[in-house]
């Protein structure tokens, strides 16, 4: 038998803060009888955790706005200085880290070459990046929230490696968040590249503000972040997104994973490179890549031509099953790939509810563009800190 429990004071203020956080960060500036509003908690609630975060400096108060009647009214903002966080990025060809502020900012960067590395020659490389960030931008270390990673494959509970990535061969059960965490000594969280990208384009892309999406990360393969009614949707056993081995093409093309018609072999950044006759394109650098790309123009709209119609049913299925605001396509795709690959898309599959108003493209390209997914690692120690947890305040008993 299961039941719905309660949660203790503490867990529910700490959902409240995050809320009033996530309010401003999505709104802007607001005062604290618009977060009261917003937010439904009462004034003297929001004033408590306003004071808070501002004592915490989370939170800074704008310039007094003068009011039709009464009192100034003081805006609340997020404080970039408030805390950073490092993000690091693991392919077979390169790493990379970034520094960030509680905005989103940039403010130091680090991008290292490797070849295909094992754990032993992975772990010291990363937090040796992780080490030069933090001595190339000086701050309080104190607010350092911890670092992200982003890589691909799946993952178990506490950053342990379920399923080895395709791309980096020996990563099998490795228990990557700790050790990490101990070489750096500061906490570490890690996600599948295309949840971190979903995380960061919803903090600072196109889905800012938005509750339900998905986000299409299209790289060496194909893979889903989803956020439903404001909060990450992961699955049962946090893998859930693994779209890009859903058949769309019976008996088609052989895949990796040994079933036939995967939609990784129709519209992955591998399969736009074979019309290209590149086999091995992890190890040309960005502007090779690009110059083959214009060089093979006419193959590349082939391309195009062909991943149009299982991107169609990828696109209608997930609406169909999610009901998203909207589908975003990012990841580390080229841009010029992947424009041409959306123009091919329309018209799309009629919606389920084709006179209903809408107020956003069914469609729409990331902002963060290449960088996607090592922003959304920066982002996962600032949205742990930051985005309500639900989950907090109803969980299952026994």
């Amino acid at each position: 038998m299961k039941a719905i429990s309660g949660t203790n004071l503490e867990q529910a203020k700490s959902h409240n803060r995050r809320v009033v956080i996530e309010a401003i960060r999505t709104n802007g500036p607001l005062s604290r009888a618009a977060l009261a509003r917003l937010t439904a908690l009462s004034t003297q609630t929001v004033s408590n955790i306003v004071e808070e975060l501002e004592g915490s400096e989370l939170l800074k108060a704008e310039a007094p706005l003068k009011a039709a009647r009464g009192q100034p009214i003081t805006p609340y903002s997020i404080n970039p200085n408030g805390a950073y966080s490092i993000g690091l990025e693991l392919e077979r060809d390169h790493a990379v880290g970034v520094l960030t502020d509680l905005s989103g900012r940039v403010r130091a960067r680090i991008e290292k070459a490797v070849d295909r590395p094992t754990p032993g020659e992975a772990m010291p490389i990363l937090a040796g990046i992780a080490d030069e960030l933090l001595r190339s931008f000086r701050f309080d270390r104190a607010r350092l929230l911890g670092a992200g990673i982003a890589m691909p494959g799946r993952y178990a509970a506490e950053g342990v490696t379920s399923l080895s990535p395709v791309t980096l061969p020996g990563w099998q059960d490795f228990p990557v968040a700790r050790e990490l965490a101990g070489l750096i000594s500061a906490p570490v969280l890690i996600e599948n590249d295309a949840t971190a990208a979903a995380i960061g384009e919803r903090l600072y892309g196109v889905a800012r503000g938005l509750s339900s999406f998905v986000y299409l990360f299209l790289g060496g393969g194909i893979g889903a972040g989803m956020f439903l009614d404001g909060h990450l949707y992961k699955g049962s056993r946090s893998n859930a997104g693994e779209i890009g081995h859903m058949i769309v093409v019976p008996n088609g093309l052989a895949c990796v994973c040994g079933k036939r018609g995967c939609l990784d072999r129709y519209v992955s950044l591998g399969s736009a490179y074979e019309y290209l006759d590149i086999r091995d394109f992890e190890q040309h650098d960005p502007e090779t890549l690009a110059a083959l790309i214009e060089k093979g123009k006419t193959r590349i709209d082939a391309w195009a031509e062909a991943a149009a119609e299982p991107m169609r049913q990828t696109i209608d299925f997930l609406e169909l099953a999610f009901d998203p605001q909207t589908i975003v396509l990012g990841g580390s795709m080229p841009p010029s790939l992947l424009q041409r690959l959306v123009r091919q898309l329309e018209p799309l599959h009629t919606p389920v509810n084709p006179g209903a108003e809408r107020n956003l493209p069914r469609i729409m390209i990331g902002a963060t563009g290449r960088d996607t997914a090592i922003l959304g690692a920066a982002a996962l120690p600032i949205f742990s800190e930051t985005n309500p947890q639900f989950d907090v305040l109803q969980k299952p008993l026994g």
